[in-house]
């Protein structure tokens, strides 16, 4: 989700004006956590998962 999209529950406005602490909070949250609301750790242990699922299933095969 995009900023852009958002509204604040405290002050009605988009979050990414940014014109009150909780849109302020909130936007700085979301600029830390990335694309798609993954952090590293979550992208590099999806990573990790897929490779294990792809060598499972290359030894079924095999």
């Amino acid at each position: 989700m995009t900023l852009d999209r958002l509204v604040c529950a405290n002050c009605a406005a988009p979050v990414s004006e940014g014109r009150c602490p909780v849109c302020r909070a909130n936007r700085a949250r979301m600029e830390q956590e990335g694309p798609g609301g993954l952090n590293p750790v979550m992208l590099v242990t999806l990573l990790i998962l897929l490779i294990g699922t792809m060598a499972l299933l290359a030894a079924q095969s095999a």
